[in-house]
Parts: structure tokens; C-alpha cells; sequence
């Protein structure tokens, strides 16, 4: 027996469990927004700048082929940023109470392509913290990219600053509580779908011939109990006349 599934019986379905589907919505935003609010840590971010130039030499003019070997290097500097040898000293000079791995998921290290700049971020609950890393790393960076690779074609574009009005980059509760929603709604309508999927109660005469396919002979309505005493009185009251007419 095959059955299909019209438009309209996907509406009723909806229109049947939206008190649901809004339900596990708002629950979801809520949960969201709480979590979001008064539960997650915020995170801040400081950044800093540094600039892969030509080596330090007597020559006044840029060197084309000097300029694309400082942005093949971009790379390889971008993996010594987070190496123990750089790390390890900022830890000890900034006297951090964290391991190298700790700090390395607090590094992001990136750079726009074919650019010589490389944009060093720090991620930490402490704002002051955060720029203190992110300075620390650069100079640090600066000094022992002359002893490992034995040249000296790094400067600091820009310190990381604090700034005034310094906001989290996470978490974002707007964002959050947008994702909820869409996740909220995705669920509840799913969940609908599903009890309707697993009701197979008959509720009315369409279901019998939709489900048993076949015709109807009679129907049984209900009757409340109203009904019943109305009758009842009714039924009281004719005898009554009844009994009134065969006595006179």
C-alpha cells in the first residue's frame, strides 16, 4: 500500500504541532542567550604586526628576487611564531604559568596572500594579557629569527595595543542566539514530523479510508453527558404524559 504525502497534509502537520515547533524554538534561544551571557568565558583578541623585509645590506633598491624569497619565507616564519624556541622564552620572560601547547592555542598566525606582512594574534580572558603575549612574541620572534634562520629581515609593523574600547571576539550571543533559532526550528519541526510519522491512532473517517481503505458504512458520534440527561428528561417527561393521558 503505497501513501502519499500531499502539500497540504505537510501544513496541517505543522499547523497541528506548532505550539511545538515555537516551543522548542524559544527554549532554544533562550538556552542560547543564557549560555551565551552568564555561562562562556569572553575572549579577547590583540594583534600584531610583522613586516618580512629585504636583509639588512648595503644596497639602497629593493631587490625583486629578494622580495619573493622574504614571501616564500612567510611561511616557514608563520610555523616558527609557535615554536618552542619562541615560545618557550616568552613563557619565561613573561614568567606565564602555562605549557608551550597551552599557549600555541592561544596563537593565530596568518597573512594576506603575497604579502610580507605577518598578523600575529594572541586570544585570552585578560585583555592586558592578550597584548602583553602578543608584543612579547613579536620582539621575541624578531631576536631569534637572526640566530635560527642568520638573518635579520624582521621588523615590527605594529605593536598590539588595548585600545579603548576593547570588546570580546567571542562569544558573539547575537550569533549564538541566531544559530539557535535556525537549530531550534529545524528541530521542532523534525520532531512534528516524527510523532505524526509514529501516530497511527484513527481520529476521524478519513483515517479509515486513507489507512484501511475501506468505505464507511455508518459513524458512532459522541455524545457528552449533557446529552444524556437532556434525553434523559426528555424521556421523563413523555412518560409523564403519557401517565397523565391514560389516567384521565
Amino acid at each position: 500500500m503505497e501513501e502519499t504525502i500531499s502539500l497540504r497534509d505537510l501544513m496541517e502537520t505543522l499547523k497541528k504541532r506548532l505550539r511545538l515547533i515555537v516551543l522548542i524554538t524559544v527554549l532554544a534561544a533562550l538556552i542560547s542567550g543564557l549560555v551565551s551571557f552568564f555561562i562562556l568565558t569572553p575572549i579577547y583578541q590583540a594583534s600584531t604586526q610583522l613586516l618580512v623585509n629585504q636583509s639588512k645590506n648595503d644596497q639602497q633598491m629593493y631587490d625583486f628576487n629578494q622580495v619573493q624569497a622574504n614571501l616564500q619565507l612567510v611561511n616557514t616564519y608563520s610555523v616558527i611564531i609557535k615554536s618552542p624556541a619562541v615560545l618557550e622564552k616568552v613563557i619565561k620572560e613573561l614568567k606565564l604559568d602555562m605549557t608551550t601547547d597551552t599557549l600555541n592555542q592561544k596563537i593565530t598566525v596568518d597573512s594576506e596572500q603575497n604579502s610580507q606582512v605577518l598578523n600575529v594574534s594572541v586570544q585570552d580572558p585578560d585583555p592586558d594579557k592578550a597584548v602583553l603575549i602578543a608584543n612579547k612574541i613579536a620582539e621575541v620572534f624578531k631576536q631569534e629569527i637572526v640566530k635560527i634562520m642568520n638573518v635579520d629581515n624582521v621588523s615590527i609593523l605594529s605593536k598590539a595595543d588595548l585600545g579603548k574600547d576593547m570588546t570580546p571576539v567571542k562569544p558573539k550571543p547575537l550569533l549564538n542566539i541566531a544559530i539557535a533559532v535556525v537549530v531550534g526550528l529545524m528541530a521542532g519541526v523534525g520532531l512534528a514530523f516524527l510523532l505524526e510519522y509514529l501516530d497511527n491512532t484513527i481520529k476521524n473517517e478519513q483515517d479509515i479510508e486513507k489507512r484501511l481503505e475501506l468505505p464507511i458504512l455508518g459513524m458512532v458520534t459522541t455524545i457528552s453527558e449533557e446529552d444524556i440527561k437532556l434525553a434523559t428528561q426528555r424521556s421523563s417527561h413523555r412518560k409523564q404524559v403519557r401517565g397523565e393521558t391514560f389516567g384521565s
